[in-house]
């Protein structure tokens, strides 16, 4: 029997976010938090039943005190029906089945609750895969993974409805950082536990001039007038709701009793179009 190929190294992965504890480079995380804070001020309703997903929890606890935190397993160690909100925090991006996490934080949602999902879209760090790709087929020849492959939004949007969640909507916002060169870029993405995990990546140490030409690449093609490294972060909201009988639904097809014009209080006129009845 075959199976899936695994995107994600998790005990990689783990280490990577253990050593990121040691010595941490939360900004961004914090801008997510932030902007997760400001997404739920706008929603009428409080909240009493909170679980966050994860893998770094720390930023989202501070904006969600009292809240339940469990890690991003496969399985998640989540109730059914247990929550009135659930925060997928930074972590849906090195998910193996991203619509499996999906359906699971549905399921621990009680009827009418929020699910929110924030994390790293397809436009973070395209200048890193760049110069790496660039300096790569320069110094071997070849390409190896190195850099997170993430998901568009158009695509993203769709897991919500795949998943069996109502009134689902996907937005985004895009972040650029400016850095001095590329080792500080690197531990920045120490400090998120965001270093590659990928499962097929090489594991031999990497040769010194790759990075050297791959640091060249990026500033050739993606500094700004001052000589600083630009780096582009996209943070996705996914947010979507349980499903529940008091929430509204869109009405059936030819179901309308008034007219557009009417609602909008303005004259309907022709447009002059005539149908040709059939010659007999």
């Amino acid at each position: 029997m075959t199976q899936t190929p695994r995107l994600t190294d998790r005990k990689a992965l783990e280490l990577h976010r253990a050593r990121a504890m040691q010595r941490p480079e939360f900004f961004l995380l914090n801008e997510a938090a932030a902007d997760l804070e400001e997404r739920l001020a706008e929603v009428k309703k409080p909240f009493t039943k909170t679980a966050i997903v994860g893998g770094l929890h720390q930023p989202f606890e501070a904006i969600l005190p009292g809240c339940v935190s469990v890690m991003d397993d496969e399985a998640l160690s989540l109730g059914r029906s247990e929550y009135d909100l659930v925060v997928h925090a930074m972590a849906l991006h090195w998910a193996d089945d991203p619509v499996g996490q999906l359906v699971q934080s549905r399921l621990a949602l009680e009827p009418d609750g929020l699910f929110i999902a924030v994390f790293f879209g397809g436009q973070s760090l395209h200048e890193l895969r760049t110069a790496l790709a660039q300096a790569e087929a320069k110094v071997s020849g070849g390409l190896s993974p190195r850099v997170l492959p993430m998901g568009d939004l158009r695509d993203l949007g769709g897991l919500l409805q795949r998943a069996g969640f109502a009134l689902p909507v996907a937005d985004n916002r895009t972040l650029k950082v400016r850095y001095k060169n590329l080792a500080d870029l690197a531990r920045d993405l120490r400090g998120m536990g965001e270093t590659n995990a990928l499962s097929n990546r090489h594991r031999s140490l990497a040769n010194r001039r790759l990075f050297a030409e791959a640091e060249q690449e990026y500033r050739t093609h993606f500094s700004d007038d001052e000589g600083y490294l630009i780096a582009t972060f996209e943070l996705v909201f996914l947010t979507g709701w349980a499903p529940d009988e008091s929430q509204p639904k869109p009405l059936r097809p030819g179901s309308a009793t008034k007219r557009l014009s009417d609602a909008l209080g303005t004259k309907e006129h022709s447009t002059g179009d005539r149908i040709t009845p059939p010659k007999s």
